[in-house]
Parts: structure tokens; C-alpha cells; sequence
């Protein structure tokens, strides 16, 4: 049974549960957002030509993902991580303002939806580095799968509980709540404690360029990059315009949209629970695979299946977006030095973000002019062309060690060196005045020596992945 609840582990720290819980209140707001934003615009007079403009200016600050990278390899992460929940909060409370009112300009929304995005262009590449800052390497895997459960759960619940609150309140209360969800999340990783890998000679340039340098060193994630990339832009024509236009045009409207969305993340919960103990041996290989189920409910749309049939597939790219979460996460954090760790991510995130606003623009425009059932499956051609052009150019490589973790000079891992802390903590209560000195003497030594141990092996064993 205990081993069956290891995956959960580290909900029993205090220094690293509140991560969980704030993404779990975070994400349960980001499911209210979704729906309030497109009904909210509908709401309006905008119908598909506007709702496309401010989806377009919501992504347009993932311009910014390069220097939000270079803060979240420079700053305490989990501080770049509060920020961002908080001017997304703002943004989502002036939005529900403005759907309330029903008197909003598009430019006064384009800018909220702006805000809104670069508190993502902050979030996307960090949360991916505090991790490896939280958790050693052997609980980095399940760190990553429980960080894509509290999303699911929370996305789930928002997503479910949205649909209805749309459709009988009205967009305004939802979008409220993302933005009140947000705010609490942000205070919740106040108790959070990471450590700063802030360079000796901090230029942004020179910062910029090696994070550049350490991405285009392992052939295999620009590689993935590109499908990513190609997966991505598919994905927000489906879910962003098509979608939620095609269930408004007599398909089951918002609650239907809410309940098919939903299903997603009922399928990422199996496949987190699967990504912290499946250890295939060529995980690399096996996530270019996973995003090939994603087609499938683009598919199923394009013939006009019932909203019913397209929830239930819905529950298969679910699955298989959570595994490729998890290995992909899993192998960048165990490969990549830590003190460059959030800029290479930064580097894999930004290539699929420049193209969204592209992707809003081009897409309404193109739902309105040959329908959104003919959109979703070009849409789910480009996801299976991307899979297939990755899987033939990685399975040409052999499986080989293709990288060595390097030690980082500023010091071993930061959460061996705060179970040691905590070791001397308790020690020192136990004992009295004189031997507590002698106490945290002697194990603040021995944790060096073990901790130094540590980081020495990590940076000898090369990874099993696959090859560059």
C-alpha cells in the first residue's frame, strides 16, 4: 500500500508541498479562464474575429519567454513564480469587471489578455526549474507527475465547474474566480524557499547566449522542439477557435465544451500516475509518439461525432500528454545543469509562442471561411505529419548516453542540504546549550562530506536516453 502512495511522497514536506497546493488552486482557476474568456468576448459582439484578436494578444508576450528564462536562472524561482500568479490575477479580475459591465473596448481587453500572457511568459519556464531545485534527481520524476495530478485535479475541477457557471451567471463570476484563485495561489508559494543560481558577472547577453548554446548542444530537444512546436499550433486551433466555435454553432454550447475539455485532464491523472513509474528505455523516443493521440478527437470533430463520443476520445491524449509531461521534464532537469536549466526550457517553450498570435489571427478568420469542421482536421494532419518526421529522425540515432550532468559550482543539491538543515535543527533542540554547538558542528561536516559525495557521482554517471 505505501508503496503504491509513493508517487505522493512529497506532499509530506512542508518545504515542498505548498508547490502542489498552489498549483492546485492556480490551475483550478486557470479551468474557470478558459470558458470566461471566449464566452466573455462572444458575450460582447466580437463573435470569432475578435475573440481571435485577443487570444493573439494574450500570446504575443511569449516574446518574452527569452528574458523571463534569463529571471528564472537569475532570481529565486519560486519569486518569479509569485509574480506571475499575481499579475495574472489582476489581468482576470479586470476582465471580470468588464464582462459584468458588458461595455468593454476590444483594445481594453487586448491589453488585460496582454498582461494575462506575460505572467505566463513568466510561469512557463520556471515551473519546470523549481523542481530540480526542490527535489534531488530520484524524486524529480514523481515531483513532475504529481505536478501534472495537481494540475489535471485542479483544471478538472475548474474546467467541470466552469461550464455551468458560464451558462447560468455568466463569464463575468468566472473569470472572477480565476483571478481570486490566482491570488491565493501566489501566497501560497510565499512559504516556498529556493535557492538563487544569480551568475558572478550577471550580463544578460552573455546569459542569453550560453542558455542558446546549452539547447543547441543536444541535437535530440531542438529536434523535439520542432514537433512541439508544429503539436502546438495544431492544438490552439482546435481548442482556442474551433472548438468552442464549433460547440456554440447547435453542437452543446459551453457546458458541452466544458465537460469534453474536462476529459483531457481525467486522462492526464492516468497518465501522470503512469509517467512517475514507467522508466521506458528510450523515454525520448517514446514521448516523440505520445502527442499522435491528440489527433484523434480532431478527427472525430471533423466528421461531426456527438459532443459525447468527442469526450470520451478526449480521455486518450489526455493520458499521453501527462506521460510526455513527465519523461520530457524528467530528462531536460536531469541533463541540464541547473544554473542554465530554465533558459533551455525558455529556448524549447518560445518557438511555439511566437507563432500563436499567427495562429489566433490566421485561424478565426479561417473557421469563419471554410468551417471549423474542415479547420480540426488540417489541424490533426499537421499533428500526425510532425510525429511521424520526429519519430523517423530520432529512431535513425541509436540509443546511447548522449549527455553527463555537470556539477554546478555553486554548491550540491539544495534539497539534500535542507533535510540536513532540518537533520541539525532537530538535533539542536534535543540537546542541551554546549553539546548543541558540538552537534551542529559535527553534522553540518558529515552533510557536506555526503552532499559532496552526492554531487560528484551525478556528475560522473552519464544518462541512458536517447542519442543526440
Amino acid at each position: 500500500m505505501f508503496k503504491f502512495l509513493s508517487p505522493l511522497s512529497p506532499l509530506k514536506d512542508p518545504e515542498i508541498a505548498p508547490l502542489f497546493i498552489a498549483r492546485l488552486v492556480s490551475s483550478a482557476g486557470a479551468g474557470f479562464g478558459q470558458l470566461a474568456l471566449a464566452w466573455g468576448v462572444m458575450q460582447l459582439g466580437y463573435g470569432a474575429g475578435g475573440l481571435a484578436i485577443v487570444l493573439a494578444c494574450n500570446s504575443v508576450p511569449a516574446l518574452l519567454i527569452i528574458v523571463t528564462g534569463v529571471a528564472g536562472d537569475r532570481f529565486q524561482r519560486h519569486r518569479v513564480l509569485i509574480i506571475a500568479e499575481l499579475a495574472t490575477s489582476l489581468a482576470w479580475l479586470a476582465f471580470a469587471v468588464c464582462f459584468w459591465t458588458e461595455k468593454a473596448t476590444l483594445p481594453l481587453l487586448c491589453a488585460l489578455a496582454t498582461l494575462s500572457g506575460i505572467g505566463t511568459a513568466l510561469f512557463l519556464p520556471t515551473i519546470r526549474g523549481i523542481v530540480a531545485d526542490l527535489l534531488a534527481e530520484n524524486g524529480r520524476r514523481a515531483g513532475n507527475a504529481l505536478i501534472k495530478q495537481t494540475d489535471s485535479i485542479g483544471l478538472l475541477i475548474g474546467l467541470s465547474s466552469s461550464g455551468m457557471v458560464v451558462s447560468t451567471v455568466g463569464p463575468g463570476w468566472a473569470a472572477s474566480t480565476r483571478g481570486v484563485l490566482c491570488a491565493v495561489g501566489a501566497l501560497v508559494l510565499c512559504r516556498l524557499r529556493t535557492p538563487s543560481w544569480r551568475s558572478d558577472n550577471p550580463n544578460f547577453l552573455r546569459e542569453l547566449r550560453a542558455g542558446w548554446r546549452e539547447f543547441t548542444s543536444h541535437r535530440w530537444v531542438w529536434i523535439m522542439t520542432l514537433q512541439y512546436t508544429a503539436v502546438i499550433v495544431a492544438m490552439i486551433c482546435y481548442t482556442d477557435i474551433a472548438g468552442p466555435i464549433y460547440m456554440n454553432d447547435g453542437h452543446g454550447g459551453a457546458r458541452a465544451w466544458g465537460i469534453v475539455t474536462a476529459c483531457e485532464y481525467v486522462g492526464a491523472l492516468a497518465g501522470a500516475f503512469i509517467g512517475s513509474r514507467w522508466k521506458p528505455a528510450r523515454p525520448i523516443l517514446v514521448a516523440a509518439a505520445l502527442p499522435a493521440a491528440g489527433a484523434i478527437p480532431m478527427f472525430l470533430m471533423s466528421v461531426q461525432a456527438p459532443w459525447a463520443v468527442l469526450a470520451a476520445a478526449t480521455l486518450i491524449p489526455g493520458v499521453g500528454a501527462a506521460l510526455y509531461y513527465v519523461l520530457w521534464t524528467t530528462a531536460l532537469q536531469n541533463t541540464i545543469a541547473p544554473d542554465v536549466l530554465v533558459r533551455v526550457n525558455s529556448w524549447n517553450i518560445i518557438a511555439s509562442y511566437v507563432l500563436m498570435p499567427v495562429t489566433v489571427l490566421t485561424a478565426g478568420p479561417l473557421v469563419k471561411g471554410i468551417g471549423a469542421e474542415t479547420t480540426v482536421l488540417a489541424a490533426a494532419a499537421l499533428t500526425v505529419v510532425a510525429v511521424a518526421c520526429s519519430l523517423l529522425i530520432l529512431r535513425s540515432t541509436p540509443a546511447a548516453p548522449f549527455a553527463t550532468r555537470r556539477a554546478v559550482a555553486k554548491g550540491p543539491d539544495p534539497y539534500v542540504i535542507g533535510k540536513a538543515s532540518q537533520l541539525r535543527s532537530a538535533s539542536a533542540r534535543r540537546l542541551g546549550a554546549d553539546s548543541r554547538q558540538a552537534s551542529v558542528t559535527s553534522s553540518a561536516t558529515s552533510s557536506g562530506s555526503t552532499v559532496a559525495g552526492l554531487t560528484s557521482t551525478q556528475a560522473k554517471r552519464p544518462l541512458a536516453q536517447d542519442g543526440e
